[in-house]
């Protein structure tokens, strides 16, 4: 059961601007730092930001409190329009070179 969820495709990819739909951050846009497939959840940069209590290390050393990003489901993620600049459901289909490639059904244009 856990091997059919790895291999669904999903809309969203590491690197698309993305539109929250739904929740604490609805409304607000970001650049996806990168997505779980098994939990279906995308981390946005600078959105749904979570408390992290740390020990002191390499990177961190003094330790103590930090902001990082925590997970955001896939489902209230829609990609951002790169021609019109909203948000807008994601298609597949072949371009003209026999690639599959998503592209914006509102505007029609290719998602690179």
């Amino acid at each position: 059961m856990e091997d059919l969820e790895m291999n669904t495709k999903l809309h969203i990819k590491k690197g698309d601007m993305v539109f929250v739909n739904s929740g604490d951050e609805r409304g607000k846009t970001g650049k996806v730092m990168r997505v779980d497939r098994k939990n279906n959840r995308a981390y946005v940069e600078g959105l749904n930001l979570v408390k992290k209590h740390t020990k002191p290390n390499a990177k961190y050393p003094q330790g103590g409190i930090i902001d990082q990003e925590a997970g955001i489901h896939i489902s209230n993620l829609q990609v951002v329009d790169p021609q019109k600049g909203g948000p807008t459901r994601i298609g597949r289909r072949l371009n003209d070179k026999g690639k599959l490639v998503r592209y914006a059904k509102k505007s029609g244009e290719e998602i690179k």
